[in-house]
């Protein structure tokens, strides 16, 4: 599995990059044909509570999964997205599995 972080506008310290593919190597417990994860960071209006937004692609088999937050900090945005993947990842193999 294939991890990519993009910060816009920052750079991510190594601590964030590090919580990041902790977290988002986990996902690979929900699903383990996970290609790739590309985690998008980015700031938005500086300055401003609630301005950190997380994008998460992953791209499995035959689809792409995406997910979107918005949150004061790039950690819990990282949480909330990849809990939001899980559940799309375990929908998504259920619908594999029915086919």
């Amino acid at each position: 599995m294939e991890i990519k972080i993009q910060s816009i506008h920052f750079d991510a310290t190594e601590k964030l990059q590090a919580f990041i593919e902790k977290k988002v190597a986990k996902l690979e417990k929900t699903y383990e044909d996970i290609q790739k994860v590309e985690v998008q960071l980015k700031v938005v209006k500086p300055a401003t509570a609630m301005n950190k937004e997380v994008q998460l692609e992953v791209t499995v088999p035959g689809s792409k999964l995406f997910v979107e937050k918005v949150c004061d900090t790039f950690e819990e945005g990282i949480d909330l997205a990849v809990d939001a993947m899980k559940v799309q990842l375990t929908k998504f193999k259920e619908k594999m599995r029915n086919h």
